[in-house]
């Protein structure tokens, strides 16, 4: 019983993480100039909302009657996607890709995290899925910041 407590936490958190992504991803969509770069984050929005949907129906597998559903209100992850809103706001596309680079940072480390606990085969595939996209992001983010003026 503890352990599937822990588990649903670990779901929980990464429901969080998934949610500040969607939201800060959205606003920096919102926030840039290139068309490109706007197409893309909506695009990363609309996966981290599928992933959190996908873990918030692995959290009601396990007996989870109200899986997380909104984002976290505290940490390092809200923090990081909070200075994007200064970012957009000045509406320099390198300042909101370096924002969304720092949360995805966070993300990356959160989903690191999870895959250190004991999940199951099946969720664990999933954690590592998402995982691999979240990093695959991450680095075409930084890439991005790298080669804009």
């Amino acid at each position: 019983m503890k352990e599937e407590k822990e588990v649903i936490s670990t779901i929980h958190n990464l429901i969080e993480t998934l949610k500040d992504g969607q939201e800060g991803f959205k606003q920096a969509a919102e926030g840039v100039k290139d068309p490109r770069l706007k197409s893309l984050f909506n695009e990363y929005s609309q996966q981290r909302s599928q992933f959190a949907t996908e873990l918030q129906s692995q959290a009601h597998s396990l007996g989870e009657l109200e899986p997380e559903t909104s984002s976290s209100a505290a940490g390092a992850l809200h923090r990081a996607w909070i200075n994007l809103k200064s970012a957009v706001s000045s509406g320099d596309d390198r300042a909101i890709l370096a924002e969304c680079e720092r949360g995805e940072d966070s993300a990356v480390e959160e989903y690191e995290k999870a895959m250190r606990d004991n999940l199951s085969a099946s969720l664990r595939e999933i954690v590592a899925r998402h995982y691999a996209e979240i990093k695959n992001a991450h680095d075409r983010i930084k890439n991005l910041r790298d080669t804009t003026k």
